[in-house]
């Protein structure tokens, strides 16, 4: 009967098993909606801020316009990246206080208390009494039967142990050196975040007064087609210019209108990608200044490019990063080779016991003892199979492997800041040879078409200048915010880009 129950409910767990399983989709082909499907959208569809997220929402005001630093500083309070980097850091930073725990003894209290209920089988005797005892043992003994006796316990007992490892041979100061290290690179990760974000609004910064300045080329694209076919009219009713001159004015107007909104949607988008960028919704109404005359990282036109480099080889966060992992690894294999010594710990108990027994319902008897001890134990390691060998072996690949990586990236960063500056020096060059280009393109443009009303011109080449000039006005915009683009690259390069602090130094009291 046991038995069978036992069966039958092994049955429905395993039922239950299999009923609430989690199944995969069904095919590849399409896709598919798991059970709890909506019940993850319901509560995404309800959901709500939390009190900590509120505090990072900054309030905006609809009436401001934002210059580039406002913005920035909203970008580095309210966007999720940096949130999620310092949370990296503050879990680093806890490992830290995690390896600290092992050089400190571990202590643990417990309790017991309980009833127990026993009995003991003992034999019945019959001993031979007519023969006389030999060697004072009682000669031809036979078990004839037996019984049992119950006993009745009554236990409590306090209890204190303590372990605490004395000696190691450095494996407890490699762990806490490698965590260490670790929370080097979530740091140096946190400020690179920051200079991520930095770099980005800045460039997106740039990009919306890019496309506003072609909005405007657009419009001014689209008041010269209007000058251009109300001369074309005034020709044509003049009997000075024939039709199909007047049809290619009309639909150069028209090409120029779609051009303008062609600039608008592009301005658009190049709003959203900024707002994103600082970390609010693409909703959120945010005004944003226009691109300044001139940047404010004018600083680094007079470093040379080699200063540049080792300025970069030294601050930049990715290589401080990359040089804490290196140390990191090197910690690694301390730890391994500590492996190879004993270990000596410290092993301590304080124990309190209450023991209450009654044997075959008589009264209960015992006592209450104190109980302790301490020892000294040694653990040597003889033979593993050799693991810790392939651990170590392991371990300097996996540093050689680290080392390499800086290496690699000492020289991509050298790259980074040699294009970055090559770039920035560029774009100064072409903003000189732009704005030339303009003065020409303009001073063309409005000969040519004051010859073309005195007739004295083509339509063609009334066009042509006027292409010439929209092409020379957008030259010179895209010139001006490459400028910009540039300046914040090489910064970002270098790891200039917001910068932190240097921590204050105290001066001692006199």
């Amino acid at each position: 009967m046991k038995i069978a129950f036992i069966g039958a409910t092994q049955f429905l767990v395993t039922i239950g098993i299999a009923l609430g399983r989690d199944d995969p989709p069904p095919s590849s082909v399409r896709p598919w909606a798991p059970p709890a499907l909506p019940r993850y959208e319901g509560e995404l569809r309800q959901y709500q801020p939390t009190e900590a997220e509120r505090r990072y929402l900054p309030a905006i005001d609809p009436r401001k316009t934002y210059n580039l630093a406002e913005l920035i500083d909203i970008a580095q309070r309210s966007n999720p990246e940096t949130r999620v980097a310092w949370g990296r850091a503050r879990m680093a930073a806890a490992a830290v206080g995690l390896t600290e725990s092992a050089y400190y003894p571990y202590i643990v209290a417990a309790a017991a208390g309980g009833y127990d209920r026993a009995f003991i089988p003992f034999p019945q005797l019959r001993a031979d009494l007519t023969k006389p005892p030999t060697n004072g043992n009682l000669p031809n003994v036979d078990i004839v039967g037996g019984g049992t006796l119950i006993t009745e316990s009554l236990l409590a007992r306090a209890e204190l142990n303590a372990k605490w490892l004395l000696i190691d041979f450095g494996e407890r100061n490699a762990i806490r050196g490698a965590a260490r290290e670790k929370l080097m690179m979530a740091n140096v990760g946190f400020n690179g975040t920051h200079q991520k974000i930095v770099f980005d609004v800045t460039d997106r910064f740039y990009q919306l007064g890019t496309a506003r300045q072609k909005v405007m080329v657009t419009q001014s694209a689209l008041d010269a087609s209007k000058t251009v076919e109300q001369a074309a009219q005034a020709r044509f009713d003049t009997g000075l210019a024939t039709k199909p001159e007047l049809l290619q004015a009309q639909q150069q107007s028209a090409q120029s209108n779609f051009d303008l909104e062609a600039s608008l949607g592009a301005e658009s988008d190049a709003r959203v990608a900024l707002i994103e960028s600082i970390g609010l919704l693409p909703t959120v109404q945010l005004k944003v200044a226009d691109l300044p005359q001139q940047s404010g990282l004018d600083s680094q036109r007079e470093d040379s490019v080699g200063n540049l480099i080792t300025k970069a080889l030294a601050q930049r966060p990715d290589l401080v990063a990359k040089l804490a992992n290196v140390r990191s690894k090197e910690y690694e294999i301390r730890k391994i080779r500590a492996e190879y010594y004993p270990k000596v710990t410290l092993d301590t108990h304080v124990t309190e016991t209450d023991l209450q027994v009654s044997v075959a319902k008589s009264d209960y008897f015992g006592g209450t003892r104190p109980t302790f001890g301490a020892f000294l134990t040694m653990n040597v390691p003889i033979f593993d199979g050799f693991a810790r060998r392939h651990k170590l072996d392991m371990a300097e690949a996996d540093l050689h492997q680290a080392e390499n990586d800086l290496a690699g990236a000492r020289d991509s960063a050298a790259r980074d800041v040699w294009k970055a500056y090559t770039g920035y020096r560029t774009a100064l060059k072409k903003q000189d040879a732009a704005e030339k280009l303009v003065t020409a393109s303009k001073s063309a443009f409005d000969a040519v078409l004051e010859s073309y009303k005195q007739g004295l011109s083509t339509y063609t080449e009334v066009v042509s200048a006027e292409r010439n000039l929209s092409a020379a006005l957008a030259t010179s915009h895209d010139t001006q915010a490459a400028i910009y683009t540039a300046q914040a690259a090489l910064a970002l390069s270098v790891g200039d880009l917001a910068r932190p602090a240097p921590p204050l130094v105290r001066q001692p009291r006199r």
